[in-house]
This record gives structure tokens, sequence and C-alpha cells, in this order.
């Protein structure tokens, strides 16, 4: 009796053994590790899937053609010598412009410039008239006074001249010949010897402008008697030679 209440103190103060488990559960735990071997190495052996590719993604530009790239520098070089030919429109348009305004201009400047010129015309064209009604009428005027009326006519076409800006000028007898001023028309034997080289008749008066002869007085010049060289002397302005300066 006493050896069983050993046995059973012994039982009960000792640690406690594990149950052994039953053998449906060891092939259960066995399978399940094997079907998660498998999972494995197949999840292992299958490729990874790739992400989804973007709905809209940005494709490459095809690389334009020749002939397209051509086409184009031709259309933008049209487009450029219509714009050059425009503006050279335009301009020639200023400028024809332009040409008109100056010549209005001109022509106006011009009118004004005549005008003095018409009014000594209308009054040398009274004075003509006038003179000659009444030289026309029964009882003319006498000859000495020809001479008067053709120096009125004279005076005013000098009137008329001066309103242009040019100006008579006289010459009187015995006046040094000027070969600057004077154009020789004749030479005359003079016994004076001071009187060589001198004017002695004066065959029509000299204009000038600002100063500058613009048409030269023209004279008779005295020559010494027994003089062989003929006035003026050579290298001179000669009888018929307008002279330096004269536009007439």
């Amino acid at each position: 009796m006493s050896s069983s209440l050993d046995h059973r103190v012994s039982e009960g103060s000792g640690p406690a053994e594990p149950a052994s488990r039953p053998a449906s559960d060891e092939a259960a735990s066995d399978e399940d590790g094997s079907i998660a071997s498998r999972t494995v190495a197949e999840a292992a052996a299958k490729p990874a899937e790739a992400e989804p590719a973007d709905p809209d993604p940005a494709e490459p530009e095809p690389a334009e053609a020749p002939h397209e790239k051509i086409i184009e520098a031709l259309a933008a070089l049209t487009d450029q010598l219509r714009r050059e030919q425009d503006r050279a429109a335009h301009r020639e348009t200023i400028i024809d412009r332009l040409h008109e305004e100056n010549q209005g201009l001109r022509y106006g400047e011009l009118q004004s410039a005549f005008e003095p010129v018409r009014a000594a015309l209308y009054r040398l064209h009274d004075l003509t008239r006038r003179e000659a009604a009444r030289w026309a009428a029964p009882d003319p005027p006498g000859p000495a006074q020809a001479a008067a009326l053709l120096a009125a006519v004279a005076d005013e076409v000098a009137d008329a001249l001066g309103r242009t800006g040019v100006e008579r000028f006289t010459v009187e007898p015995g006046a040094p010949y000027d070969p600057a001023r004077h154009r020789p028309v004749a030479a005359e034997q003079v016994a004076d010897p001071a009187a060589a080289g001198t004017v002695v008749a004066v065959r029509s008066d000299g204009f000038e402008r600002d100063g500058r002869v613009v048409r030269k007085a023209e004279v008779t010049v005295g020559q010494a008697t027994g003089t062989a060289e003929p006035f003026p002397p050579s290298g001179s302005s000669g009888l018929r030679e307008n002279g330096r300066g004269e536009t007439m």
C-alpha cells in the first residue's frame, strides 16, 4: 500500500510530461508545411507581373520628312518676299506723294517769282498800247518824242528784270575798258593817246545779279592811231567773244 502511495506522490510532485500528439495531427501538420513550401516555390518561380502601363503615354513625334521641311522653308520665304513687296509698294507711294508735293511747291514758288515780272509786263503792255494809239491819231506826236518813248519802254523792261534779281548797270563813254564788265564789239582809232583803251561808245547796258555780271555791256573801245595790234590785245576777250561769266 505504501508503494502505491509513493508512486502517486512522485507523479504529483514531478513535472508533467507532455502528452503525445495523435498521429493524425502530425500528418496534417506535415501536409500544411508541404503546401506552404510549394506555394512559396511557385511564387518564386512565377515572373513578376508588369506594372500597368500609363493609360495616356506621351508618344514621340514622328520625324518630319525632308520634303516637308523644304515646303515650310519655301512658304516662309514666300511670306517674307510678300512683306518686302508690300513695304516697297508703300515706299513708292510715299515717294510719289512727296514728288507731287515738291512739284506743287516748286510751281507755287515759280508763280510767285513770275508775279513781279507779270506786273512789269502789264505796265509795258499798257504803255505801248497807249503810245501806239497816240501815234495812230490824226495829229501824232513829233519825231522827237520817239526817243523818250523808247527810253520809257527800256526802263520798264529793266524794272521787270530787276524784280527777278537782275540789275542793270550802265557805262559812260570815257570810262576805262574793263574786260570783266565790258564786251568790246568794235575798235575805233583815236588821235588822243589818253583815250586809247577807254570806252568810246556804248552799244548796250550790262546786267548783274548779286554782284556777278550775267551780261557784259557792249562797248566800242578806243585805239591809238597807228597801232598795228588790234584792240583788245591777243589773249584777252575778242570782239565777238561773250566773255567769262556771261549768260548771253
